[in-house]
């Protein structure tokens, strides 16, 4: 008995030590996978290591892994599961939260990832992302309801079940397309550990005079071979191709290169390297300068920023030579504000000289999202994002553009299905405006008046209103306008409107107001203290308005009168209200209107104030023609209501007496 307990204790720790042994065969395998940066065969490795796992903490350390590896793979969603499931079992590193949110952000759900954004500040205080995670959800969903003037459609005759991306025109009437394409006509037949998709080769694909986009097939084996080769660029007129070129051996990569190719006959030449950096060295994503004497590109080499994560961020670097006919020298990193602690890749140089690229440091809509950098007169670098519908939830990147318009092609993972190619466009900005002419005594439409169109451009319209009083002109972007209206009987009136900065197609509407000269017309908000004829300093913007009336209408002199309410006594109040009025043409001088158009008089009590249109619809309990004499206050019961009349009665007007004067 004793041996047979002996033998299977024995037995037991056997196959316990064998099991530990393939555990730790299993995960460490896991882990290196990982490390290789084969996320996606590592996928399996870690859900095979969990079944055969039991302490805990490394049960949680995988299902991080598995999160992260499908972070990596660019699968938001399921990254999302795990990193939720590793959170429920209190997973110890707070990047889980940081991770977390971002692929919640990726997405769409931008609510929650505010919330897991939050937790991670708790956690992390001093990590400024935290602060840029929240404000970014918080931008993106102020983008997608107020969205730029682009147009964004799916390039639906060239996208395929795999991935394809990173366009790039390649002839001058824009109609042959070269883009990345992992699809079956590719050369290479292996698979990469890495998102588990085969080796990409570069495509083209023509349009036709019927605008369709025909078939894409594979660039010769000049350019495409066994290996990855990807991300086009070409020069100015379009006989140089620089792309990338990743070569595996023995399924493990030796690195990335740029490489470039001439045009000759019409056929692309068998490409070289441009020795940027050591073959071990990822470079990759080539942009070129207009006089092909600047090159960026992406990399990861030694000099690149560190990530929080202690690891080398994929940077923009640039390398430049004398001629075309030099190499290339020591490349230099961009630097900050392009780069950052994350991944800026896909540069791109717009025909104007503009930049282009795309980043998951700076503050985006989530994954990746493609930004503008302009420089300024320092010479320092402008980051804009390019907002939605540019940019989305998931990533943007590989943008390309027309050179006389604001139209071209990117690609995007949008749709949660891959990375596709879309097309944009900015419409021409389209601005009009509609107004109607009005009397300002009788608010009624004012027909047959002449409206005048003058533009900042220096360009002037001019039309008629209509029979409802309505005119309309067709505005030009970046322009300042001025609308001026006169009609006979009339003073001019005028409005402004401005298309400056409007990023979207606009149709404005004003209301042109002219005043007729044969009755009072009323200073509106010109104040006095208690019993003192010294204008308050808040009198001055509507001063300052009589000041621009005067001078659109330059032929006519006026009366400025001044009007008090019948308080107090007559002698004073007539007193009172001369210097009133004196005091307004004083400040009317003052601001160069000829003393020789103005006369001061002072009314007091005298003329009670009739009520218009206006005033009615102000003050309803005031019939419209009803004069605000002593005897009519006297019947207003309700003492705020009487002060309303009295409000009314001290006033501050002016009548035209003359439209010929010639300034002797």
């Amino acid at each position: 008995m004793k041996y047979y307990k002996i033998l299977v204790i024995a037995g037991l720790l056997s196959f316990i030590c064998n099991g530990l042994s393939a555990q730790g065969r299993s995960i460490d395998k896991a882990y290196k996978t990982f490390e290789s940066g084969e996320y996606y065969k590592a996928i399996d490795y870690f859900k095979e290591s969990y079944d055969r796992v039991t302490d805990k903490n490394e049960k949680n350390r995988i299902v991080f892994h598995i999160g992260e590896c499908y972070r990596k793979t660019n699968q938001p969603d399921k990254a999302a599961l795990w990193y939720s499931k590793a959170i429920k079992k209190n997973y110890n590193d707070p990047v889980i939260f940081f991770h977390y949110a971002n692929m919640l952000k990726m997405i769409g759900e931008y609510e929650e990832a505010k919330l897991q954004f939050k937790a991670y500040k708790e956690l992390m205080p001093e990590d400024k992302r935290a602060d840029d995670g929240i404000a970014s959800c918080d931008e993106a969903v102020e983008w997608m309801k107020f969205p730029s003037g682009y147009t964004v459609e799916e390039h639906k005759f060239i996208n395929s079940k795999p991935d394809d991306y990173s366009p790039a025109f390649a002839r001058e009437d824009y109609r042959v397309l070269y883009f990345t394409s992992t699809r079956e006509e590719t050369t290479g037949k292996d698979e990469t550990g890495v998102s588990g998709q085969g080796f990409s080769d570069i495509f083209e694909t023509t349009l036709d005079r019927k605008g369709k986009w025909s078939t894409p097939i594979p660039l010769s084996d000049a350019i495409n071979t066994e290996y990855d080769e990807g991300t086009p660029a070409l020069n100015r007129d379009f006989t140089r191709l620089y792309y990338t070129q990743c070569q595996v051996r023995d399924k493990k990569s030796t690195g990335c290169a740029i490489l470039v190719s001439e045009l000759k006959n019409n056929e692309w030449q068998k490409a070289k390297s441009l020795d940027i950096a050591d073959d071990s060295i990822v470079v990759a994503h080539p942009a070129i300068s207009a006089d092909e004497l600047t090159l960026y590109f992406v990399s990861d080499m030694a000099g690149s920023m560190t990530g929080t994560d202690g690891k080398a961020s994929k940077d923009i670097w640039m390398a430049t030579r004398k001629s075309i006919n030099d190499d290339f020298g020591d490349p230099v990193n961009l630097g900050e504000p392009v780069n950052t602690l994350g991944d800026e890749v896909f540069p791109y140089v717009h025909p104007d000289g503009s930049f282009y690229f795309s980043s998951n440091g700076h503050r985006g809509m989530g994954g990746y999202d493609i930004f503008k950098a302009i420089p300024d007169d320092a010479g320092n670098w402008q980051i804009e994002n390019m907002r939605y519908p540019i940019n989305s939830s998931a990533d943007d990147f590989g943008i390309c553009f027309e050179a006389e318009r604001e139209a071209g092609f990117f690609s995007s993972s949008r749709k949660g299905k891959g990375d596709d190619i879309y097309m944009f466009l900015l419409p021409p900005l389209k601005f009009s405006i509609t107004g109607i002419i009005k009397n300002e005594k009788t608010n009624q439409p004012l027909p047959g008046a002449s409206v005048k169109s003058i533009g900042s451009d220096g360009l002037t319209l001019e039309t008629t209103s209509g029979n409802d009083g309505s005119f309309k002109f067709v505005l030009k972007p970046s322009t300042d306008y001025i609308f001026l209206a006169k009609k006979d009987g009339f003073l001019q009136g005028k409005e402004r409107e401005t298309t400056k900065a409007k990023e979207k197609s606009t149709d404005f509407t004003t209301e042109i107001y002219l005043s007729p000269i044969d009755k009072p017309i009323t200073v509106e908000n010109i104040f006095f203290d208690f019993a003192s004829a010294e204008l308050r300093p808040e009198s001055m913007v509507a001063l300052d308005k009589l000041v621009e009336t005067l001078n659109d209408n330059p032929t006519i002199t006026i009366e400025l009168s001044s009007h008090t309410d019948f308080r107090g006594n007559d002698d004073f109040n007539m007193d009172l209200s001369q210097q009133r009025a004196q005091a307004v043409v004083n400040y009317l001088i003052m601001k160069e209107i000829s003393a020789n158009r103005l006369v001061a008089k002072g009314y007091g009590e005298s003329q009670p104030k009739q009520v218009d249109l206006r005033d009615h619809e102000a003050y309803p309990f005031l019939p419209e023609g009803q004069v605000l004499t002593e005897q009519y206050i006297n019947t207003i019961s309700d003492t705020d209501l009487q002060e309303v009349a009295h409000f009314l009665n001290r006033r501050t007007e002016f009548k035209v007496l003359s439209t010929n004067y010639s300034g002797n």
